[in-house]
C-alpha cells in the first residue's frame, strides 16, 4: 500500500508546475534545471525509476494552460510545423535545386542522422532521389562516440553547411540545439542568415528564447542569443523558424538526451511525414493533421509504460551487471539498430561510463546504417557495430555478469534473432528480449526464444490507424524510452547519478564545463569562483594552481579534462572535506557510489564538528 501511494503522489505531482515559477533555480535556463519529481531518483529501487522516468517523460504532453511556457503541442508550435512542412513539400517538388540538411551535436546529431537516413529511404523505395543530408559536430564518429571538442566550433559548423550545400539554390537548414547553446550550430544559423536569398534557417530547441546561452562565443562576437534575436526578427515574415517547445526539466538535470532526444524525434517526424503526404498522397498539411500526429506519440508512450514491470525487471538485470564489474549488450535487428547504438553511445559522457559498458551491435553493420563515411571500424576497432563484431570480440568473454539485451519486430529476420539467441544462452543466462509486433502476426520461433530468455517484453500494436500515423515512428520512440530507462536506471544503481545530478559526467565542452562549476556550486554550496578552482584542480590533479594554468583558456581545460577520471566527483569531495586530491581518490575508491562517499565526508565531517567542542 506504501508504494502505491508514493506512485500515486509522483503521477499526482507530475500534473504541476512547480519548476515554472519564478523563483525555482532562477538562474537556470529549464533545460538545466533538476526536475522536482526525481530529487531522490537515486535512491529509489528499479520500479520507482522507471516509474519517475514516465512521469517525467509525461510532462511532455501537458497542456498549455496555466502554464508560463509554450508547449509541445501548443498553437505556434503546430502552425510552425506546418509552415515547415510546406517548405520541405517545396523542396520534394524540384529537388535538383533544393536540399534540406539536419544538424546538431551530439544526441541531436545522432537523431538529425535517423531522421534523415529514414526519409530518404523512404524516396528510395519510391525511386525518388535523396534530398536531406546530415551534419554532426565531429563527423560520423560522433555517432557512436563523445566527440564533444568540434561543438565549441561555430566556424567549423558554418564550413560543413557550406560544403554540403554546395550549388544549390534553395537550402532549408533545421539546426537543432536542446538547450539553445551549441555554438557549432550557432555559426550555422549565423550563416545561414548572412546567405537569405540560399537558405531557410530553422531552429529547434527546448528553452524559452529569452533563455538562450548568451555566453560570448570564443574566437568570435557571436552569442547563441543574438543569433536567437536576429531569427526571432525575421520568423514574422516567415524567414526563419524557432520551434522552441518547454519540455519541463529532465529527468536526470541537463540529460537532453531523454525528453530533448524524444521531442526532437516527435517533431522532426511530424514535419517530413506530412510534407511525405502531401506531396505523394495529395494529403493537404493541416493544423489537425500535424497534431493528430504529434498526439499518436503521446498514445506510444503510454503502451510503453503500461509495462512498467518489464522494464523495471530489465533495469535490474542491467544495473546488476554494471556493479558486478559485467557489461549490457544491445543486439537489435532493422529499423531499431539504430536507437541501441544511439542509446549506448550516449552513455560514456553522460556517466562516465567505460565504452565497453554498454554497447550496441546492429544486424547488417554499417551497410544497414548507410552513413556519410561508411564503415568507421577500418579506423577503429571500438566502432565495430556488426552482430560478427559482437560474435568475434565479445561473445567469447561473455559471462553471467553480463546482460544481454535483443531489440527486434516480428517482421524482422526471427529466424536469426533464435540462432543468436541459442548462441548467446550458451555463454549466459542473464539474455532479454524486447519485441514488437501487430496484432495478429506470429512467429513460431518466438515460443523457442522466449524459453532461451530470462524475460520477454513484447509490445503489440494496432494495425495502422489515422490515430497512430506511423508504426515504425511510434516503435521506435517506444524503444527509445525503454533504452534510456535501461542505460540511465543501470547507472543509477552503480552510483553514477547524486539526487537527480550527472555528478561524473565528462567535461569536455565548454556547455558541461560551466554545468560542472554551476553542479559543484549548487551541491557544496560554496562561491562560483571556489568551486571553479576545485574543478580545475581536479581536471589537472593537482593540490595549487600555477598561474599558467589559471591563465589558459576554457578550451585548454576541457581537453585536459577529458584525459581525466571522476572529475567532478573529486572536485566534489574536495570541496565538501577540504582533503587533498590524493585523499578525495581515495575515498572514492573506497565508496564508488558517490552518494555514499560525499555522505560519508559529511558525517566524518559533522564527528570532527562535535568532538571539536
Amino acid at each position: 500500500m506504501a508504494a502505491t501511494a508514493e506512485l500515486d503522489k509522483i503521477h499526482a505531482f507530475s500534473t504541476t508546475h512547480d519548476w515554472e515559477s519564478a523563483d525555482y533555480e532562477p538562474d537556470l535556463p529549464v533545460s538545466e534545471m533538476s526536475n522536482p519529481l526525481t530529487r531522490d531518483i537515486d535512491r529509489a529501487p528499479a520500479r520507482g525509476i522507471v516509474k519517475m522516468l514516465q512521469a517525467c517523460d509525461a510532462q511532455m504532453f501537458q497542456d498549455e494552460s496555466g502554464a508560463a511556457y509554450e508547449r509541445l503541442l501548443s498553437d505556434r508550435v503546430v502552425k510552425s510545423l506546418m509552415e515547415v512542412a510546406e517548405r520541405v513539400q517545396l523542396i520534394l517538388k524540384d529537388p535538383q535545386d533544393g536540399l534540406i540538411v539536419l544538424s546538431g551535436c551530439g544526441t541531436s546529431g545522432r537523431l538529425a542522422f535517423l531522421v534523415t537516413s529514414r526519409f530518404n529511404r523512404k524516396l528510395r523505395q519510391l525511386n525518388r532521389a535523396a534530398v536531406c543530408s546530415y551534419i554532426i559536430a565531429g563527423g560520423d564518429r560522433a555517432l557512436l562516440s563523445s566527440q564533444e571538442a568540434p561543438e565549441d566550433d561555430p566556424m567549423l559548423g558554418a564550413l560543413s553547411l557550406k560544403k554540403v550545400s554546395e550549388g544549390k539554390k534553395r537550402v532549408l537548414f533545421i539546426g537543432i540545439s536542446c538547450g539553445l547553446s551549441a555554438p557549432f550550430v550557432a555559426g550555422q544559423l549565423d550563416f545561414c542568415l548572412q546567405h537569405p536569398d540560399v537558405y531557410t534557417p530553422v531552429l529547434v530547441g527546448f528553452n524559452p528564447a529569452h533563455q538562450a546561452r548568451n555566453e560570448a562565443i570564443p574566437g568570435c562576437t557571436l552569442t547563441f542569443r543574438s543569433v536567437v534575436a536576429r531569427m526571432q526578427d525575421l520568423a514574422n515574415m516567415q524567414k526563419a523558424f524557432l520551434i522552441n517547445p518547454v519540455l519541463g526539466p529532465e529527468a536526470i538535470s541537463g540529460s537532453s538526451r531523454m525528453k530533448g532526444g524524444s521531442a526532437t524525434k516527435i517533431l522532426l517526424e511530424a514535419v517530413f511525414s506530412a510534407a511525405h503526404a502531401a506531396h505523394f498522397s495529395r494529403t493537404p498539411i493541416t493544423y489537425n493533421g500535424i497534431l493528430q500526429h504529434m498526439r499518436s506519440y503521446e498514445k506510444a508512450l503510454d503502451v510503453t509504460y503500461a509495462q512498467t514491470e518489464g522494464i523495471a525487471a530489465l533495469v535490474e538485470a542491467a544495473g546488476h551487471s554494471l556493479q558486478c564489474g559485467g557489461r549490457v549488450c544491445y543486439l537489435s535487428w532493422g529499423f531499431l539498430g539504430l536507437l541501441g547504438l544511439i542509446d549506448a553511445s550516449e552513455c560514456k559522457p553522460t556517466f562516465g561510463a567505460d565504452y565497453e559498458d554498454i554497447r550496441g551491435f546492429v544486424s547488417g553493420g554499417y551497410k544497414e546504417l548507410g552513413n556519410n563515411e561508411g564503415d568507421l571500424k577500418l579506423t577503429d576497432p571500438e566502432f565495430g557495430v556488426a552482430h560478427d563484431d559482437f560474435l568475434n570480440g565479445v561473445l567469447p568473454r561473455l559471462t553471467d555478469k553480463d546482460t544481454v539485451l535483443l531489440l527486434y519486430s516480428l517482421s524482422d529476420d526471427v529466424d536469426g534473432v533464435a540462432e543468436l539467441a541459442r548462441r548467446v544462452r550458451e555463454k549466459t543466462s542473464n539474455v532479454h528480449a524486447v519485441y514488437h509486433q501487430t496484432d495478429g502476426d506470429t512467429a513460431a520461433q518466438q515460443d523457442e526464444i522466449n524459453k532461451l530468455c530470462s524475460s520477454t517484453l513484447n509490445f503489440t500494436w494496432p494495425k495502422e490507424t489515422p490515430a497512430l500515423t506511423s508504426l515504425q515512428h511510434a516503435r521506435e520512440l517506444c524503444t527509445k524510452l525503454v533504452l534510456n530507462a535501461v542505460s540511465t536506471g543501470a547507472h543509477i544503481l552503480k552510483g553514477k547519478v547524486y539526487q537527480n545530478y550527472m555528478i561524473d559526467l565528462q567535461v569536455t565542452n565548454s556547455k558541461l564545463y560551466r554545468r560542472a562549476a554551476r553542479l559543484l556550486q549548487k551541491l557544496s554550496g560554496h562561491p562560483e569562483p571556489r568551486c571553479e578552482e576545485a574543478l580545475l584542480k581536479a581536471i589537472y590533479q593537482v593540490d595549487k594552481l600555477t598561474e599558467d594554468t589559471l591563465t589558459c583558456n576554457l578550451n585548454t581545460h576541457t581537453h585536459a579534462a577529458g584525459k581525466g577520471e571522476k572529475v567532478v566527483p573529486l572536485a566534489l569531495v574536495c570541496l565538501l572535506t577540504g582533503c587533498s586530491i590524493k585523499e578525495a581518490k581515495s575515498r572514492l575508491e573506497q565508496k564508488p557510489v558517490v552518494r555514499e562517499a560525499v555522505e560519508a565526508c559529511l558525517l566524518e565531517q559533522q564527528a570532527s564538528s562535535l568532538g571539536s567542542l
